[in-house]
């Protein structure tokens, strides 16, 4: 029951995490105009957009997760649920606070998902980054 919890936690959690990637790249074309510049401040203020839909898709997932641990009654206050769920998702495992036996498989299931859509997110970020680097120092040989 736990994997098929955890798998369906990380199905909604790829779903929103593609979500936001896909508005995070559309906000960065729509800025094209910005990236294209010699400025590197237009360019660094787009990277930072990119970076802040990223970073809310990450801290969402957080949530969800938290979410979860405390339906299946695991922890009977949120604050406290999302901290062992970012504890989780960062993969920092300090083991201040644990599950119970019954769900504590949860726990690994939510590190993979963070590790990989924190990847995912620092993918998307370096491509944007190196993008906009490109464009900028094309501007300005122009």
């Amino acid at each position: 029951m736990n994997l098929l919890l955890g798998l369906a936690t990380m199905v909604a959690c790829l779903a929103l995490q593609s979500l936001l990637v896909v508005i995070a790249l559309r906000y960065y074309s729509r800025s094209e105009s910005l990236v294209s510049s010699p400025s590197m401040t237009t360019s660094l203020l787009v990277i930072s957009g990119v970076m802040m839909f990223l970073l809310v898709a990450n801290i969402l997932q957080v949530g969800i997760w938290a979410l979860l641990f405390l339906g299946l009654g695991e922890f009977s206050h949120f604050d406290e649920a999302l901290y062992h769920s970012a504890v989780n998702f960062a993969t920092l495992g300090y083991g201040d606070i644990v599950m119970s036996a019954k769900h504590r498989m949860l726990g690994p299931l939510e590190a993979i998902n963070g590790v990989i859509m924190i990847g995912v997110s620092t993918a998307v970020l370096m491509t944007a980054f190196k993008d906009a680097i490109d464009k900028t120092a094309n501007a300005r040989r122009s």
